[in-house]
């Protein structure tokens, strides 16, 4: 088999906004399986690797989510307010660093036993994210701040704590429409499935 590098020939990239993030088009020649060279240009935005958590009390079994306004599901039809698990951009920390404060930022929970569970690309297409997905416990008792996020950073979060279960209605109701956050409710709900359950 031909190694992917040994199939991409990078004809040219060009930088179409860094107004925020960086948008480039970029322009290449691909091998195709069939042993043509065929010319392909994609757009590629970049905004850096992030990281998210799925907090959950292991007492009660509540998870704690956030609500915050999102433009761009604004402007394709939905009303921009997005339930979604704690998440944030790496800035050039290490992601469980990064996920900690992140957690602090928009919660005011402490992580406790933080895990990673997997990694995932979120829109391959065209955008170059990867995203690193903890599972973390929290104690409703330790909370030494009221979250709700960085102001300066435009973020004004509601936090909110629901069972797992009416989370996952959440999901087949509609309420709940972030993949990143269907991904780790969907994990942590495979979690609690007794052993050796098949469907």
């Amino acid at each position: 088999m031909i190694a992917t590098q040994d199939r991409v020939k990078m004809i040219e990239t060009t930088v179409l906004s860094d107004d925020w993030y960086v948008l480039r088009k970029v322009t290449f020649d691909f091998l195709r399986s069939n042993g043509t060279w065929q010319r392909q240009s994609r757009e590629t935005y970049d905004r850096g690797n992030g990281a998210t958590i799925l907090l959950r009390d292991p007492k009660s079994g509540n998870v704690v989510l956030t609500r915050q306004f999102r433009m761009p599901t604004f402007v394709n039809g939905h009303d921009g307010m997005m339930i979604e698990a704690p998440a944030g951009l790496l800035d050039d920390a290490a992601p469980d660093e990064r996920i900690r404060a992140e957690v602090e930022e928009e919660t005011g929970y402490r992580v406790r036993n933080l895990r990673k569970v997997f990694e995932a690309y979120m829109s391959p297409g065209s955008v170059t994210e990867k995203l690193y997905f903890y599972m973390g416990e929290y104690d409703p008792a330790e909370r030494p701040g009221a979250g709700g996020g960085v102001a300066e950073e435009g973020e004004d979060l509601d936090v909110v704590e629901v069972p797992l279960n009416e989370a996952l209605n959440m999901i087949e109701r509609g309420e709940i429409v972030d993949g990143k956050t269907i991904m780790l409710l969907q994990h942590a709900a495979l979690l609690q499935r007794p052993q050796g359950h098949t469907r």
